[in-house]
């Protein structure tokens, strides 16, 4: 009985030892599929990123760029030969990305007319309803089986001689039909009675060019209707450069805001992705960025808690600011917001309060590496920030070839 009840407690100290030297939490998070290289998976077993106990191992040696090969098998191993996890790595390019950090104007067009509230307007009496089939947010489509290029196209799809409208319409992403009743106007003609649009204006930040097709990625969040959280699906837009002409600093429960201008002339980039990871496509002019200077991309491995840049031009150059990444998250599923960061640097406090409005895309650098862009501030808390990894933002940069 003694002897059992040793052997239980040497196997139960054992198992507490063995816990104790795995950070579990972080292999849990780990997807099946990632960005790295060799450089960062030698530094993560270095650092013991995972537990004292594991290593990551790359076990097909594809993730070379002799064989033109992108990616790789690899297994977390416990005492480096016990399997615990796979995963397959995707090889980050060793080529360079030109920075960013300078505040852009967007403008995108969307795939159909964009519902912007939820209400309806009786154009007879003037009277406002709530509107019992689309919401805020719904991207119209088609109207009677029918598409259009232009708002003013929708009024020529509705049969006069009818009450109602089928609606094809796209509601967090997926394509859905309704029916809608039709509205008449002071004149006797009918309308739909919603209100809608079919372009989105804003600011942001720009992250990065890759240098070799001077594809970009910016905002690190999608662009959105302003009233609805849902990615705005879109057949094209630009970007521009602008002008800043105030900051709004951030306080408790106000996030404030760069306030910039722009004329939607003269684009210097076309967008051609609106994603849950912010917005993509290709430069036409470089003056955007400084072509000097180059970048590599890092990969979630790459990412520490500890000090860390932000990159932006908010003050007329760029300029580096201090930050301090405080939590980081491994995500087995994409989100913007990646990394928890404070901004320590006493100048960037004293210009916005933090983080505002309009840095979301911010670039941020950590050993030499841009890792991550800035998407969201804390609302009671400005000088707290969210982060997306560069990984998410590379992935949707590649979709788009």
């Amino acid at each position: 009985m003694k002897k059992s009840l040793l052997l239980l407690l040497v196997f139960l100290g054992f198992v507490f030892f063995v816990v104790g030297n795995i950070e579990v939490d972080k292999l849990v998070q780990v997807p099946s599929e990632i960005y790295s290289n060799y450089e960062e998976i030698n530094r993560a077993n270095k650092d013991k990123l995972f537990g004292t106990l594991v290593k990551l191992v790359v076990e097909e040696e594809d993730l070379s760029t002799d064989n033109n090969k992108s990616s790789a098998k690899a297994i977390f191993k416990l005492f480096g030969f016990i399997p615990v996890k796979k995963v397959k790595i995707n090889y980050i390019p060793e080529e360079e990305v030109y920075i960013g950090g300078r505040p852009i104007g967007l403008s995108v067009n969307s795939l159909g007319a964009i519902v912007i509230s939820d209400n309806s307007i009786d154009l007879s009496s003037n009277q406002v309803y709530k509107n019992q089939v689309l919401k805020n947010g719904d991207i119209i489509t088609k109207v009677n089986h029918q598409e259009f290029e232009h708002l003013n196209e929708i009024t020529n799809l509705i049969d006069q001689n009818q009450d109602n409208a089928e609606i094809e319409f796209i509601r967090d992403g997926k394509s859905r039909n309704c029916t809608v009743p039709l509205i008449k106007d002071s004149s006797g003609r009918v309308k739909l009675g919603i209100w809608v649009k079919d372009d989105i204006s804003g600011v942001g930040t720009l992250t990065f060019v890759r240098k070799s097709d001077n594809a970009f990625g910016a905002l690190g969040h999608p662009v959105t209707n302003g009233k609805s959280d849902s990615v705005v699906a879109i057949k094209g837009g630009n970007i521009y450069d602008c002008t800043l002409v105030s900051i709004t600093k951030g306080e408790h429960n106000d996030p404030g805001e760069l306030r910039c201008v722009f004329v939607p002339q003269n684009s210097i980039g076309t967008i051609t992705q609106n994603t849950n990871y912010g917005i993509y496509g290709q430069v036409n002019n470089l003056d955007i960025v400084d072509t000097n200077i180059t970048y590599p991309l890092g990969g979630r491995l790459s990412a520490r808690c500890g000090d860390a840049k932000i990159v932006s031009y908010i003050n007329g150059i760029k300029e580096e600011y201090d930050i301090e990444i405080i939590k980081t998250s491994y995500q087995n599923k994409s989100s913007d917001k990646s990394m928890v960061f404070r901004v320590k640097d006493k100048k960037l406090l004293d210009l916005t309060g933090g983080i505002v409005q309009g840095m979301s895309g911010s670039p941020i650098i950590q050993n030499g590496k841009i890792i991550g862009a800035v998407t969201h501030v804390f609302i009671s808390d400005p000088t707290k920030g969210y982060a997306i990894y560069t990984d998410w933002m590379l992935e949707q940069l590649n979709n788009q070839q």
